[in-house]
């Protein structure tokens, strides 16, 4: 495993769990892991151990200080929205090409995770998504999804925009949400029909990770 970049289907359906959960396994394994969270929003200054950021942070064991933050978020806004519109508020634009050469800059000794934004077409600028920015660093795609109602189109929706721009998909994870039509293995196995042979992996709702699946050895990524 070297670079993945965990996206989703749509945002809050658990990609800093699962970005979180591989880190610990990554970890557990005596992997070097360096993450990334290079663009966030919603973030508050004074509870920053709460955010996306500071969560992976704690994973990772590193310092939640400014420098790490920097490190990790070095683009990071307020307004809980898309980044376009985040930045927009700041007076601010996120910066496309310094964006991706930041990401293609770091490169771990052992794996790097690269958690996105949003889902699979959330507007970064006025030009680019975030598939244009995984389909520039070239690197496969770890898709998470929920198992609410209307998670099963969603997924496939952003699964056939990943592979229409040639985006290899290592995974799908389904997140188990708070409210679902049926059992999240259900949806899991009505994602797999049309999969396409990717696997399919689900996670249920979890406080921490007791109990959840090993996701390196379930996506093949142990290798």
């Amino acid at each position: 495993m070297n670079t993945t970049f965990v996206t989703a289907s749509g945002t809050g359906v658990g990609k800093t769990f699962v970005t979180r959960l591989l880190i610990e396994q990554l970890r557990e394994r005596g992997t070097y892991v360096d993450v990334l969270k290079p663009v966030v929003t919603g973030f508050d200054e004074n509870d920053a151990a709460a955010s996306d950021s500071g969560v992976l942070l704690t994973a990772l064991g590193r310092p939640l200080d400014r420098s790490h933050l920097d490190k990790i978020s070095p683009w990071r806004f307020q307004a809980p929205l898309s980044p376009d519109m985040a930045a927009a508020r700041e007076g601010r634009s996120l910066p496309y090409t310094e964006l991706v050469d930041y990401c293609r800059n770091v490169a771990g000794r052992g794996a790097t995770l690269i958690e996105g934004v949003g889902g699979v077409l959330v507007p970064l600028d006025n030009e680019h998504t975030v598939t244009d920015w995984i389909a520039a660093l070239e690197v496969p795609a770890l898709l998470v999804t929920g198992s609410y109602l209307g998670a099963i189109s969603h997924t496939l929706t952003a699964f056939e925009v990943l592979k229409a721009r040639d985006i290899p998909v290592c995974g799908i994870i389904v997140s188990e949400s708070e409210s679902q039509p049926v059992a999240a293995s259900e949806t899991a196995l009505s994602i797999e029909r049309f999969s396409n042979g990717c696997p399919v992996v689900v996670v249920p709702r979890l406080r921490d990770s007791v109990g959840a699946p090993n996701l390196l050895t379930q996506l093949g990524l142990s290798r």
